[in-house]
């Protein structure tokens, strides 16, 4: 499929500057990006052809391009043909990755990036799974749902729910306070499903799915996505006609799931096409596609159907969510602005690429080592890598690598031959300018930080690593950045980005750590003693033996909070190299008493599992600061204790 779509010279474009798609106004600041390509009568010259495919970047090109305007939002249609909205689902499908467990306040702070980034569509969550996820939705509806721009731009809140009047009347409760709420819902349609999961026919799917979205359109929703679940394996015929009963009831937005992620592109590009020309009704919807990344064609899958009529692409940070996870938004919307004017027949999104990097470090941690060089990136060991997440790494979940786009190793070059051409220019290994998803790779203003340095200088190196912290939180990182210089020569942006992540984005703290003690070594056995503070401000001492130092430390811990939970992972490393490096720990822990939630999907509880981060150049601080921080996230979810939901499978009233 994909070596079809290139080689099809209908797809070409003969304009010789195209400029970069429209950028939500969140940043001030021009975009200092455009594509440019040769007249197409020059194609047959490979030189020429791989010039048509250089990103020019504002090192080399200063003038500023004309930006396309996001079209104005019309639930059931889009004025300009070839625009992409984007629908992200993160915060839903996302949060189903085991051990990617958010907090309410994680997931406010990720909205607010989605939103910074200009995706057209946020999915906030699964307003009936629990009381948590209903408040979370709730809250990200009243705040960045009714957060408008200077050109009316305000992302689409959106809540998912099954077709049941229970799950639709929560999902409206929570999203109705944005400017522009939706409701999602959904129900299986393949054989299998309405065999073993539903136990209905098709008539009675039909009856319930045009009812319901009938009865969302009544409680005042004018914004209704439907998805007939699983239907990459559902029988063509009966898609039509379902997607046609729910088009009459008022649906605005059709999303076609391949829920399982089986199809190759060009099925799903033929599946998506077969509908726009068989259902009734279609030209009065979008289309959308939703891709899981079971097979690794997820994003293949997206851009194949978008290329086949699809207006909106349902995608998450990093590709996160159930199984092997999703469509990953900055693999897409790359893809579509560096070949959509010249193959994909002119298509664009409204996201502002600057902030890739930034949410994508939202979402989990990337590591990064930046060589000397300007443009040689050398990678050499996982474990002592630099440039570990900006911001707490909130689902727990690391990126491999050689992710495409937000990977270690993505403007990463070892050989010595592509060395040779990126000293010499970077387009010969790279089409892509870190500086448009927002990775810059040197200081250019030579500023090293240190002992000496001040506040002004810390403050203005954040601000050029992508953080605006208020007066408190800068006076919290510049005391630890104090302490730290004295104890180093340099002070590296890696540093500076752990710092922030343990100081500022860490959970609510119900305990946090005030001082501990370790003994250890080959003579007895580990001891340690922990003064932790809890949220009144009172102080608890516990000690406790072990087998090492975060072993008896731990158990400290759980002498004074008292809730028992299993480690199920723990990992560390160096933020940079040499032995006075910062330590980044990682932990994953399972309560022992029963924290569980409803699975979207299937509506099965699910065991829940927490993160946790520290940061510190004492391992042991670093390992008691992420133990505690997981705690902290356990805690916060009991007291949110999810409320019961009657599984899709019982009854539902026609």
């Amino acid at each position: 499929m994909a070596s079809s779509i290139l080689r099809n010279p209908m797809l070409s474009s003969p304009t010789t500057t195209i400029t970069t798609p429209s950028l939500p106004s969140s940043s001030s600041k021009p975009s200092p990006l455009s594509f440019r390509f040769p007249p197409s009568h020059h194609r047959s010259s490979l030189s020429l052809r791989i010039k048509s495919l250089r990103l020019s970047c504002s090192l080399s090109d200063p003038s500023p391009p004309l930006r396309r305007r996001r079209p104005e939002y019309i639930p059931n249609r889009i004025s300009d043909p070839n625009y992409v909205r984007v629908f992200d689902t993160t915060l839903r499908d996302g949060e189903q990755s085991p051990g990617a467990t958010l907090t309410s306040k994680e997931k406010l702070d990720i909205a607010r990036q989605l939103a910074k980034l200009g995706v057209d569509v946020i999915e906030a969550g699964f307003p009936a799974a629990s009381k948590d996820d209903f408040e979370a939705v709730k809250t990200i509806a009243e705040t960045v749902g009714n957060a408008v721009d200077g050109d009316g731009y305000v992302p689409v809140i959106c809540g998912l729910s099954r077709c049941n009047k229970r799950d639709i009347e929560t999902a409206w409760e929570a999203v109705k306070y944005a400017k522009r709420p939706r409701i999602h819902t959904f129900i299986a349609t393949s054989d299998i499903h309405l065999e073993y999961k539903l136990k209905k026919s098709k008539d009675e799917v039909i009856e319930i799915a045009r009812n319901m979205v009938k009865f969302a359109r009544s409680l005042g929703c004018e914004d209704v996505e439907f998805s007939p679940e699983d239907a990459g394996r559902s029988e063509r015929e009966f898609l039509y006609e379902i997607l046609g009963e729910v088009i009459k009831a008022g649906a605005t937005t059709l999303n076609i799931p391949d829920t399982v992620g089986i199809t190759l592109p060009s099925e799903f590009g033929q599946l998506i096409a077969d509908i726009k020309a068989n259902t009734p009704g279609i030209e009065n919807v979008i289309i959308s596609t939703h891709c899981q990344n079971d097979l690794g064609l997820s994003t293949a899958n997206t851009l194949s159907g978008a290329h086949s009529g699809a207006r909106q692409v349902e995608v998450t940070i990093n590709g996160i969510g159930e199984r092997a996870g999703n469509a990953s938004l900055e693999e897409v919307v790359m893809a579509i602005k560096c070949r959509g004017d010249h193959v994909l027949g002119g298509l664009y999104t409204g996201i502002d690429t600057r902030h890739i990097v930034m949410t994508s470090k939202m979402i989990n941690f990337i590591i990064l080592r930046r060589g000397r060089s300007l443009w040689i990136v050398k990678i050499r060991y996982l474990t002592t890598c630099g440039l570990v997440s900006q911001v707490e790494d909130y689902t727990g979940m690391q990126t491999q690598p050689h992710k495409a786009i937000v990977g270690a190793n993505a403007f990463a070059h070892e050989s010595g031959i592509h060395q040779d051409g990126m000293l010499k220019h970077k387009g010969t290994y790279e089409i892509i300018c870190p500086e448009e998803i927002g990775l810059e790779r040197s200081n250019d203003a030579g500023i090293v930080l240190g002992k000496l340095s001040g506040r002004h200088a810390l403050k203005d190196r954040l601000t050029e690593l992508g953080y605006v912290l208020d007066d408190e939180q800068l006076s919290s990182i510049f005391w630890r950045f104090k302490s730290v210089a004295e104890r180093k020569k340099r002070v590296t942006d890696a540093d500076i980005i752990a710092l922030v992540s343990d100081e500022v984005f860490q959970p609510e703290a119900l305990w946090r750590l005030l001082d501990i003690q370790i003994t250890c070594g080959t003579l007895g056995l580990s001891t340690a003693t922990v003064k932790l503070v809890d949220a009144d401000g009172k102080e608890h001492v516990a000690c406790s033996m072990g087998a090492g130092p975060v072993d008896s430390a731990y158990k400290a811990i759980d002498l004074i909070v008292k809730e028992p939970a299993t480690l199920l992972e723990y990992s560390m490393n160096a933020v940079t190299e040499g032995i006075d490096a910062i330590a980044t720990t990682r932990v994953l822990i399972r309560g022992n008493n029963n924290y569980s939630t409803t699975n979207a999907i299937t509506g099965e509880e699910v065991q829940r599992t927490f993160s946790g981060t520290g940061a510190g150049m004492d391992i042991v601080v670093s390992s008691v600061k992420a133990y505690v921080g997981a705690l902290n996230k356990m805690l916060d979810f009991k007291e949110n204790a999810p409320t019961k939901v009657p599984s899709q499978n019982n009854n539902v009233p026609a």
